[in-house]
């Protein structure tokens, strides 16, 4: 039995259920792709599956290995998988099946595409999850438009530093908020209007806004009806928004998950290579420093985003 090592949970908790272990290198199944792994980012949604806060990973599918998305390199196929082959540069979004802290992922085929070529694998490795994220909220949820007006919350974060760039590559007019270091990090990344909210109300500086794009929930989320225009929406990852408040704003509000998609990865690794959007790695860590990585990322304030690497 080839075996390979992977970090897993066993039960729902702190820092001390992530465990590394030995376990059986799994088998491409009809339509996947087993790939080598290279590198993997940390993301909150790992915090939260950890914790048994992630609704969609419950106690039946314990034990449960993390990391949501990767790069890596194609090892080998499953039956009907035509359009992939062995050593070919890959990365992708693994969603709700067994994730990437591990040396090898097995992943459907349709949810890999190839890896940006003016990437390293870390910072490849950075961009799936968060940038799927950002696409998909802002274009399939958010029907954002060029000339639209978009106010990002958190957008010094991972999702939303891909959010802001691809919101001002679309040609709409963007407002974020941030804090700190943050202010010039996100103005650097094309925002037209950057806010601070420790100085300063969103809700007074953004007004009128087509959408806006939800990356923090709670309080945030309810103030930011006060912003959002007539027939415009509000679009959440985290809790679902009020559509008594939609209703009454004459807007649309949706929650939503992100999903693997392969095409979707294709255009973003060619505004990659093009250098229309980079993406921004904060800290690497080595892959027996995984732990290390998922607390660096629960003590916040991460700009970017952070990268677990393997060795070659």
């Amino acid at each position: 039995m080839s075996t390979m090592l992977a970090y897993r949970i066993h039960r729902f908790g702190g820092p001390e259920v992530f465990k590394a272990e030995k376990i059986e290198i799994p088998e491409p199944g009809a339509g996947q792709v087993l790939v080598r792994v290279r590198a993997a980012s940390a993301n909150p949604v790992d915090l939260k599956t950890r914790s048994g806060q992630y609704p969609l990973i419950r106690e039946e599918k314990l034990p449960y290995t993390l990391g949501r998305d990767f790069s890596g390199v194609v090892e080998r196929v499953g039956e009907g998988v035509g359009q992939w082959r062995a050593g070919e540069q890959v990365y992708g979004f693994v969603g709700q099946g067994q994730g990437a802290y591990a040396e090898f992922v097995v992943v459907s085929a349709s949810a890999l595409a190839h890896a940006p070529e003016k990437l390293d694998v870390g910072s490849a490795g950075a961009v799936p999850l968060a940038a799927l994220t950002a696409w998909q909220g802002l274009f399939d949820h958010g029907c954002l438009e060029a000339g639209g007006r978009v106010l990002i919350h958190a957008g010094a974060g991972g999702v939303g530093h891909f959010a802001v760039q691809f919101a001002k590559q679309k040609g709409a007019q963007v407002y974020a908020t941030a804090s700190g270091d943050g202010i010039e990090f996100v103005r650097s990344l094309g925002a037209d209007r950057v806010i601070d909210y420790h100085a300063q109300r969103f809700e007074d500086v953004a007004r009128d806004i087509d959408l806006v794009f939800d990356l923090i929930g709670g309080d945030t989320q309810r103030r930011s009806w006060s912003a959002v225009a007539t027939g415009g929406a509000l679009v959440s990852t985290l809790n679902e928004p009020s559509q008594s408040e939609a209703s009454s704003h004459g807007a649309r509000a949706t929650r939503y998950t992100a999903r693997p998609d392969g095409r979707q990865l294709t255009e973003i690794a060619s505004l990659l290579d093009k250098g229309s959007v980079r993406v921004v790695v904060a800290e690497r860590f080595a892959f027996d420093a995984t732990a290390k990585a998922l607390e660096r990322l629960a003590k916040g304030h991460v700009r970017g985003k952070i990268v677990v690497e393997l060795a070659s």
